[in-house]
């Protein structure tokens, strides 16, 4: 095991060590991505934007993403009668990039808003905090858990853009009609493999926990039909379901919205997509094997937003609306945007350059496509009532 990297290692050992020398899918996924010391996100593996990065995001395309959801907060405060104190909670925030832009629109735009604004961020990841730290040491911004957060002390928005896609997942199969899970052990003679062979194989069990029988449950699958044909696997993302309840719990009053590319429950556990959508992503390119690369590659699986629509309403939180994030920044102002650029002085090559960010965020065969999903807590009825600017259909 000496050739092999110290995270595949730690690994190894996790594996020989347990009962029956195997771990979850899911375990595996949470080691590969956030050991504290040799994870991807945890070191310096991880790498956002276009030149030389894994893959890239909303954020990564300019200024205008967090502008436009700058926009949404701010109208947020307004239908909760501008409170004195509006807690801006961004979870998973990646370089730092879109606080800044958020913070920065706000700043510029709402004077009064940027006075009642308390930026929070929760972020698992040193190496990432580290560099939102050096990116927003102008702006007052705290960084915390989200178990060191009060309950039900919070007013305004818990958001986040691509982070559930990235929480460790359990996968499962299909054996003679019955749910089996997908567990991670050693390949057999491991001192006779090449370093070209994976360490890590696939072993199918019984189901670790009957959390995930309960899932299926809860999104409305039954897998018994004779639709779901032998060897059909996908996955359950119940790290999703915890972390949805830990911000309701923390959530006095106020909004919840999620941005990420998924489906709902139908169409994720269509029969159809017989091999679930995990993707690993290096260097811009992505493939399926999560046993390569280990702890260099970025592991995600797509959302299930029926899953945290319906756990969200178990939590207390009621769902405001879902919608594409194309037509969410169209009715945030994006179109607006694309007006107005003949009109500003800039090159020729900025000009190109910006509007085909602007199209790329709003594209339906890409990042267009991702799933927003809005929920809310403790709002009154006549609150309730009122609108989200970003979930009004565009005329």
């Amino acid at each position: 095991m000496d050739s092999y990297s110290p995270l595949c290692q730690v690994i190894a050992h996790r594996i020989i060590t347990s009962p029956q020398q195997r771990i979850t899918f899911a375990e595996y996924m949470d080691m590969v991505l956030y050991h504290p010391e040799y994870g991807y996100y945890s070191s310096d593996a991880v790498k956002i934007g276009f030149r030389g990065g894994d893959f890239f995001t909303s954020v990564s395309l300019g200024a205008d993403f967090g502008e436009l959801l700058a926009r949404q907060f701010y109208q947020m405060w307004v239908i909760l009668d501008q409170p004195i104190h509006f807690d801006l909670v961004e979870m998973g925030a990646g370089q730092g990039i879109l606080a800044s832009h958020v913070l920065n629109y706000i700043r510029q735009e709402y004077p009064d808003f940027w006075a009642a604004v308390s930026y929070i961020i929760v972020e698992k990841s040193q190496s990432l905090k580290q560099e939102q730290q050096q990116r927003l040491q102008d702006f007052a911004v705290n960084w915390c858990n989200l178990e060191e957060i009060p309950l039900q002390s919070l007013t305004g928005c818990f958001f986040s853009n691509e982070l559930v896609d990235a929480f460790p997942v359990h996968q499962f199969t299909i054996v003679a009609g019955e749910l089996r899970e997908i567990y991670v052990t050693i390949r057999p003679q491991l001192e006779e493999i090449t370093a070209k062979l994976p360490i890590f194989i696939e072993v199918i069990g019984e189901p670790s926990t009957p959390q995930l029988g309960e899932y299926l449950q809860l999104v409305g699958i039954d897998l018994s039909q004779n639709t779901y044909e032998n060897g059909y696997r996908s996955e359950i993302n119940l790290a999703a379901l915890n972390w949805l309840g830990i911000v309701a719990d923390c959530l006095q009053r106020g909004y919840v919205l999620t941005i990420d590319y998924g489906y709902s429950a139908d169409r994720y556990y269509n029969p159809r997509r017989s091999q679930g959508t995990l993707q690993c992503y290096y260097q811009h390119r992505h493939h399926d094997n999560p046993y390569v690369n280990v702890g260099q590659q970025d592991i995600t699986a797509h959302v299930d937003f029926t899953a945290l629509s319906s756990w969200g309403q178990r939590c207390g939180l009621q769902k405001v609306g879902w919608t594409q994030q194309g037509l969410f920044l169209m009715a945030l102002g994006i179109g607006e945007r694309l007006a107005a650029l003949s009109f500003q002085q800039q090159s020729i090559s900025q000009l190109l350059q910006r509007r085909e960010g602007l199209h790329q965020l709003i594209n339906p065969g890409g990042l267009g496509n991702f799933g927003v999903l809005i929920q809310s807590r403790g709002l009154t009825a006549q609150e309730a009532s009122k609108p989200l600017l970003g979930l009004v259909v565009p005329g």
